[in-house]
């Protein structure tokens, strides 16, 4: 019996010590980069319990405005101090008296610190290119000034951007075959989730130093610089945007008070974005959740009067646009008397300045009666209904889209709306069903400003390396199907000027603007409402100047009472800007 329990106890003392083993030879040897349902990277960890670091560049792939400026950070040069420094006799008055500091403010930072840090910290004082040789030539170790990049407490055009996070389990589904740290930070929205893949981190650039377990200096005082030392990498992504214009279409937007809303401007030589600005901004407390992360200029709204636009092309096409002939503008689109908007009769010219909803209702019930699809043939060839953001094959990738989740338009969404003449008569003053994105009613007014010519909007004009070489760059592109006749877009052209041209067209206040605007406004019926009142959505899409075209812009303003809102004074006020803009760079 004695035996029999010494053979089991060792048994168990053997079968104890191979789980032990193999417990060991598990986290040493085979899940050191992914131990337990964690993933946790036990190199890394074990380094760390050992080493204190200041990242100087995470580095991510960054954003550039057209001109190479950084969007989403900034290089800031600043004075970085490790903490063991305050064990040491270091020359503290010379360092304080080169940054014009009271030397006993170094002393307390220093003091404080349990991790090495720049100067300053959230707001870090910015340095001299002679400050930072002045100090580098002290040679004093753990102190030193290096160019550290930052992130933007405001970054310009945040929702086109997008943002980034940590998600160990999106990472891992996104890049199977990679290997990266769970700590890797991945794009989940905007630019950010599109060009993701580009933007992936080939390693941090930081200084490290090694500690022991009380955190003094376990190797001396010398401070490594590591780096992953790739020419190629990390790329920066240069956008369309104008970083200037961006933040003063950002400033003008807050102004004038858009709580939903914004504006899109694109340039029409090459149809790209010059700003893009999106509200509600994001929650910066929270900035993952709530209706800020939304980019509304790629979602469908209701355009209301800015749709007529796309009645008028039909209408000419179908020779409806007779000079001669006069529409009564004393009635509503259902025969009743128009008490508000009651401007008699009125010619085609003037229906159109003028936004008279029974001319363009009439217009559209006789295109649907020639041919159903007429309405939506035409939206389609002024790209209202499709994406109009840049997509093509890149690389691997044979659909990649620019503008990640860009809505389509619409005009009808059942076959018996299509057929529905009453239906045809409110789709023919934008209302009903019809819907478009901001983005693509600025690529409509672009396409007619250019005489037809149709085009995918770029945000994006190319992928460059570290080293300055391109990588891959996004060419114009023509959008694919139909497009209006040269003679179409020229009539258009009148018509829209004539909206600002004519005393009382509906675009009249823009007529003593330094550049000449054509455009369409819209005040669309949302059918939502608040504290009683119908609440609207207000635009107004043109283009400028009228004679030889260079800016689209679209302002719109959502979810607003009829009485308040409107995107006027913001119009005019971009307009005004980018007039200074273009004499100030002359």
């Amino acid at each position: 019996m004695w035996r029999k329990r010494t053979k089991g106890l060792l048994v168990l003392i053997i079968v104890g010590l191979l789980l032990l083993v193999a417990r060991l030879v598990q986290i040493q040897l085979v899940q050191t980069e992914a131990f337990s349902k964690h993933h946790v990277n036990l190199l890394e960890d074990s380094v760390k319990q050992r080493t204190q670091e200041l990242v100087i560049d995470n580095g991510r792939g960054n954003f550039l405005d057209r001109n190479g400026s950084l969007l989403t950070h900034k290089k800031v040069s600043v004075l970085v101090l490790f903490p063991f420094v305050k064990n040491m006799d270091w020359d503290v008055s010379k360092v304080a008296s080169i940054i014009g500091i009271p030397e006993q403010n170094l002393i307390n930072a220093v003091e404080a610190a349990k991790k090495p840090f720049a100067y300053g910290d959230h707001e870090p004082l910015e340095l001299t290119s002679s400050q930072m040789k002045r100090i580098n030539e002290l040679e004093i170790p753990g102190v030193f000034a290096i160019d550290k990049k930052f992130e933007r407490a405001n970054t310009p055009a945040e929702q086109l951007i997008g943002l980034t996070g940590q998600n160990p389990e999106e990472l891992t589904k996104r890049y199977p075959d990679k290997k990266l740290s769970d700590k890797t930070l991945i794009g989940v929205s905007g630019l950010e989730e599109s060009f993701d893949e580009f933007l992936l981190p080939e390693g941090d650039s930081k200084l490290v130093y090694h500690v022991d377990g009380d955190g003094a200096p376990l190797f001396g005082i010398n401070v490594k610089y590591v780096d992953p030392a790739n020419p190629f990498y990390p790329v920066n992504v240069r956008t369309t945007l104008d970083k200037n214009l961006q933040q003063k279409a950002e400033e003008l937007v807050d102004k004038h008070k858009i709580k939903k809303g914004g504006l899109v401007l694109l340039d029409i030589e090459d149809n790209s974005v010059l700003a893009m600005v999106s509200r509600p901004a994001i929650n910066k407390d929270d900035p993952y959740n709530g209706s800020g992360v939304t980019n509304r200029m790629l979602k469908q709204e209701i355009m209301g009067s800015v749709f007529k636009t796309v009645v008028a092309a039909a209408a000419i096409d179908q020779n409806l646009d007779d000079p001669t002939r006069f529409f009564d503008c004393s009635k509503k689109i259902n025969g009743e008397p128009e008490v508000k908007y009651n401007y008699g009769m009125l010619s085609f010219s003037e229906s159109f300045a003028r936004s008279c909803n029974s001319a363009f209702g009439e217009l559209a019930k006789e295109l649907q009666k020639k041919d159903q699809n007429l309405l939506e043939e035409y939206a389609e060839k002024l790209s209202l209904t499709g994406t109009v953001g840049w997509q093509g094959e890149v690389y691997h990738t044979s659909h990649f889209k620019q503008f990640i989740g860009e809505d389509k338009g619409r005009v009808f969404l059942s076959e018996e709306a299509r057929k529905d003449p009453n239906f045809a008569a409110m789709s023919g003053i934008g209302q009903h069903e019809v819907r478009s994105t901001p983005l693509a009613v600025a690529n409509m007014m672009a396409t007619i400003a250019r005489g037809g010519k149709k085009e995918m909007v770029r945000t994006v004009s190319k992928i460059e390396y570290k080293n300055g070489t391109t990588m891959i760059e996004f060419d114009k592109k023509k959008l694919s199907g139909d497009t209006i006749s040269s003679y179409a877009a020229m009539k258009l052209q009148k018509l829209l000027r004539e909206v600002v041209a004519n005393p009382n067209g509906t675009g009249r206040w823009f007529q003593d603007l330094p550049y000449e605007v054509a455009g369409k406004s819209g005040t669309a019926e949302t059918g939502k409402y608040e504290n009683g009142s119908q609440l609207h959505n207000k635009w107004f899409a043109g283009y400028f100047p009228y004679q030889n075209p260079k800016y689209a812009l679209v302002a719109v303003n959502l979810d607003v009472t009829d009485s308040e809102g409107g995107v006027n004074l913001l119009y005019a006020d971009m307009v005004k800007m980018l007039y200074d803009f273009d004499n100030q760079n002359q």
